[in-house]
């Protein structure tokens, strides 16, 4: 079963090349927010994460995969596993693609999916959850599309130009 390659998009494992489009998107100020940023990133931090992105998940209990367009392989985001626990077979999800202009075309849900066959069949994961701001509807819409389901509430979670947000909690069960 092929679990990294879709129709339209491919999960791959970070390279030295990916330098300047890591340095570009953990460097916007829009994307902050979700990312939990408070201050820029330099070149140097980033090329040794990179240098370090080879490390099992297992070890480090996290995992970025790179989000390839598959018509030109052009990086289009990335997609994390986060909180890895393999104890309780859970772990977190996070994605981001990046330009809006490769939004809305299905690659973020058909990476999800690609996520969650790879998580279920080669970590052996039972679960995945996501946390969304309540006003993020894209994020809220994506993930409902491909099963995840609203499980909580943490109020007045995140604080963003002076005013709090509740953060909800979306899961999925994984069926191998």
């Amino acid at each position: 079963m092929k679990t990294l390659k879709g129709e339209h998009i491919s999960l791959r494992a970070l390279e030295s090349s990916d330098l300047e489009f890591l340095y570009a998107l953990e460097n916007d100020e829009g994307l902050w927010e979700i990312s939990n940023t408070t201050q820029p990133y330099s070149k140097y931090v980033l090329q040794q994460y990179l240098d370090n992105a080879h490390r099992d998940i297992y070890e480090v209990k996290q995992l970025r995969l790179v989000i390839c367009a598959e018509e030109d392989n052009r990086p289009i985001g990335f997609v994390d596993l986060f909180d890895f626990e393999p104890k309780h077979r859970r772990a977190g999800v996070g994605i981001v693609v990046f330009n809006p202009e490769d939004r809305g075309k299905g690659m973020a849900m058909e990476a999800l999916e690609l996520l969650q066959k790879y998580a279920a069949v080669h970590l052996n994961l039972h679960q995945l959850y996501a946390n969304i701001t309540n006003d993020n509807q894209k994020s809220i819409e994506l993930f409902e599309k491909v099963g995840y389901k609203k499980a909580g509430v943490k109020k007045d979670w995140i604080l963003a130009n002076g005013k709090y947000k509740d953060e909800w909690l979306y899961q999925l069960i994984l069926e191998k």
